[in-house]
């Protein structure tokens, strides 16, 4: 049963990873998160870094990946994976995008300078498209509200320079769990 389980999940994983269209995933996504209330942030902010498709899946022990692209000033300066390591009550695989806004060219220094790692306590706000749902983060806050176009709006505040938001993709999944980021750079 465990290792049914356990290949059903790894399944999941592979595809929710494998399954982005290489073509112009990065447009779509930054349209997707400007259509849920963040555009402002993609003119306003020093930079930011763009995941198209992270997957993630756990039973007890959990992990994720994905692949994502750095930009400064609107303008394509390299590539950066995440790797992610969870353990708690979990079970299931999604999948999920993510962006990370920079303030201020100090805040992209840091991400840019090598391995960047997102301690436990970090955590992203998540957008919640046509749900009416509320999340809370420490330090920041995201409110959520349905429309026929899947829109949200949300506002939240940099922590130490940086802001994450995550909008879910698809699956289905239980997390209780603790874990941490890891963001590695790689320049164009």
């Amino acid at each position: 049963m465990n290792f049914i389980v356990r290949s059903i999940i790894s399944a999941m994983l592979l595809s929710l990873v494998c399954s982005s269209a290489w073509a112009d995933e990065y447009s779509e996504t930054k349209t997707m998160f400007a259509n849920a209330g963040e555009s402002n942030l993609f003119d306003s902010a020093y930079g930011y870094a763009l995941f198209p498709t992270i997957g993630k899946a756990g039973f007890v022990v959990g992990g994720a990946y994905g692949k994502g692209r750095v930009y400064e000033q609107n303008k394509y300066i390299g590539d950066t994976s995440m790797t992610q390591a969870s353990i708690g009550f979990q079970i299931g695989g999604s999948g999920f995008s993510q962006v990370v806004f920079f303030e201020d060219k100090r805040a992209l220094d840091t991400f840019t300078s090598g391995n960047f790692e997102f301690g436990a306590e970090a955590q992203a706000v998540a957008i919640t498209a046509a749900a009416g749902a509320t999340s809370n983060t420490a330090g920041s806050s995201a409110t959520a509200s349905g429309g026929k176009n899947n829109a949200a709006t949300t506002s939240a505040g940099y922590t130490k320079g940086m802001l994450t938001f995550t909008i879910v993709k698809g699956g289905a999944m239980f997390d209780v769990s603790l874990g941490g980021q890891k963001f590695k750079y790689m320049k164009r």
